[in-house]
């Protein structure tokens, strides 16, 4: 049997032998495919030749297959169809039907900041949709975009490169303290309120490489009591502990509603930064994409 590469196969040819293999008629497939009959009997023959089979025999009335053409059409007829469902792919997301699971980069902090609204505006317009976090490491985030490994990136993600994004909104770090923590009462501000943090201790997230950052270019490592893994385990332990946070202080406003917080601003260094939503290329225009980017950025852009 002979050894067929993929690249030495015209597309045609195999539209051609499957109108052939349904039809078992070379003319009843040559009009179907709009060819003349010595055309379809060329192209045939082009085919037997890299296949090495006869792949037709003539029968009274027509022809029939040979063991090869059978197994091959089998291949073919699952190819072709999936070539023509690709082809034909609606060029428009339907929301209320669709069940299509959406793959999103998200630390813990933005779970908390970005789900609880995402999800309940999905349950109105798509109830059907899922939607997945996958974090993965900043050095993974673009690959992942461009692979199809998760459709989009949310935060502040300086290192990600060569992605679109759209801004979703500008927020800033701050300290975060139990409401009747001592270094509350003393009212400072500017250098003095900076220059003060030294008489805090400090629980950090080890995954959250900025807050980390501050605290170094503050030298203030020294005063970092606890380093943990998770974000939202972090009021508790400020509420019950004489411990500051440095965070995101969209984050922070609503911890403080709840009461029992309180928030101090200093001029960090490095204090401002911009949360976006990012996207690979590829799926610019996907329509499932373009449909779910349009929802997260009217639900959370500033300029919206």
């Amino acid at each position: 049997m002979n050894t067929v590469h993929i690249d030495t196969v015209d597309l045609n040819l195999l539209r051609l032998f499957d109108a052939v293999y349904r039809a078992r008629n070379v003319s009843r497939a040559a009009e179907a495919l709009g060819l003349t009959q010595p055309a379809a009997s060329h192209g045939l023959t082009r085919l037997r030749l890299l296949l090495g089979d006869a792949l037709f025999t003539r029968t009274p009335g027509g022809v029939a297959p040979t063991p090869r053409a059978d197994r091959l059409a089998v291949a073919v007829q699952a190819a072709l169809a999936t070539l023509e469902r690709a082809l034909h792919e609606p060029d428009r997301f339907e929301p209320q039907v669709s069940r299509k699971t959406f793959r999103i980069h998200m630390s813990d902090i933005g779970e908390g900041r970005f789900l609880p609204a995402l999800m309940a505006r999905l349950r109105e317009l798509s109830p059907g949709v899922r939607v997945e976090t996958m974090p993965l490491a900043p050095g993974d985030i673009a690959a992942g975009l461009d692979s199809g490994k998760v459709d989009f990136a949310f935060g502040f993600l300086p290192g990600v490169k060569d992605t679109q994004r759209a801004q979703l909104l500008k927020d800033r770090y701050i300290v975060l303290l139990r409401k009747d923590h001592p270094f509350v009462r003393r009212r400072r501000s500017g250098q003095a309120l900076l220059e003060a943090l030294q008489e805090l201790d400090y629980v950090a997230v080890r995954t959250h490489a900025e807050t980390l950052r501050i605290l170094q270019l503050l030298n203030l490592e020294d005063r970092l009591r606890l380093t943990t893994e998770h974000f939202m385990v972090l009021p508790a332990i400020v509420r019950a502990t004489d411990l500051a946070v440095v965070m995101p202080r969209n984050i922070a406003r609503g911890f403080a509603q709840e009461g029992g917080y309180a928030i101090v601003e200093p001029p960090f260094p490095l204090r401002d930064f911009t949360v976006s939503l990012h996207w690979s290329k590829r799926f610019e225009s996907d329509p499932g994409n373009r449909w779910l980017r349009q929802v997260i950025t009217e639900l959370f852009s500033e300029r919206a």
